[in-house]
């Protein structure tokens, strides 16, 4: 579905996170709403990417749930590629990435269950505003990395296997160029370090357009080519998704509050957080889970359709 700027949580009302969360509590017998179905004083671990970490929307929506459950979420902030192997490796209970591809391998892998879209942003292209490989304005992504490779102009590459690593190395194999030599520098860190060292170096690199806004009084690069959100090409969307860690794979994984983790992350009230977190004025996520034509099919794979199966 194209990404673009939309209402999506009008008609979902004006009620607090909190007030919207507690329906899906189970009432006692006393009338008394009991909300914390057995989980209270447990703690939920998140492996997240540093992207949603960094931009500090977790720090703003997470104090509604661990209030609601009487619990401590662990947000752990990684690559893509380093949280669903943490996951993997049963050191999480629930898993909030943005590489489609990589989520489906965790999947059909067996290590996931129940996923669900959360949000959106896009990616951006920064970098100096001298721009020695006059990239500036471009409407194709691969054009302007062939134009950065052309010029050998320094581009700063994460280099951490990470959902934006992941995107990067997608963009460059669409371009049909491979990145390498002095010019090309990877950094093996998060998104924030990324831009400093790009920052620092005159360089362009590849950001999500969150952490580039949550970062941007900070440093002196500029948006060269925008993403869907601004008009920019579709190559460059951005979707998050949410699993629970796998309990028949991990006996650990704390499914119950994974579980109730997703439900809420999901339901309209957080939703609506999500989409009035702002950083310097502008809108820094777009929700998915609530919107105008919602999906509640069960999980499939990315591109798949009951017309590439057979009957």
């Amino acid at each position: 579905m194209p990404i673009q700027r939309r209402e999506v949580l009008t008609a979902l009302g004006t009620g607090t996170l909190a007030g919207l969360a507690g329906c899906s509590g189970t009432g006692g017998g006393d009338g008394e709403e009991e909300t914390s179905a057995g989980v209270t004083g447990e703690t939920l671990t998140l492996t997240t990417t540093t992207s949603t970490y960094d931009t500090g929307l977790l720090d703003e929506i997470h104090g509604s749930f661990e209030e609601l459950y009487g619990v401590t979420v662990d947000a752990v902030a990684q690559g893509t590629g380093a949280a669903l192997e943490s996951a993997r490796n049963g050191d999480s209970d629930v898993v909030m990435v943005h590489a489609r591809g990589l989520e489906d391998e965790f999947m059909r892998n067996g290590y996931g269950v129940n996923r669900r879209d959360l949000m959106f942003n896009d990616f951006v292209i920064v970098g100096p505003e001298d721009d020695p490989a006059g990239i500036s304005g471009m409407g194709s992504a691969t054009d302007a990395l062939v134009a950065i490779a052309d010029a050998e102009a320094t581009f700063v590459s994460r280099g951490d296997n990470s959902g934006t690593h992941t995107k990067e190395l997608n963009l460059w194999e669409a371009a049909g160029t491979e990145p390498g030599g002095d010019w090309y520098q990877e950094t093996g860190t998060g998104m924030g370090e990324a831009l400093n060292v790009a920052n620092q170096q005159g360089a362009y690199t590849l950001s999500d357009r969150g952490t580039f806004i949550s970062q941007r009084s900070e440093i002196d690069l500029t948006i060269l080519v925008q993403g869907p959100i601004e008009g920019g090409p579709e190559i460059l969307s951005n979707p998050y998704g949410i699993m629970a860690v796998n309990p028949g794979v991990h006996e650990n994984a704390n499914y119950d509050l994974a579980m109730a983790y997703i439900g809420w992350i999901t339901s309209p009230g957080a939703q609506e957080a999500i989409a009035n977190y702002q950083m310097n004025g502008e809108q820094l996520f777009f929700p998915e889970a609530v919107s105008e034509d919602p999906d509640f099919q069960q999980y499939v794979p990315e591109g798949w359709s009951s017309d590439s199966s057979d009957a």
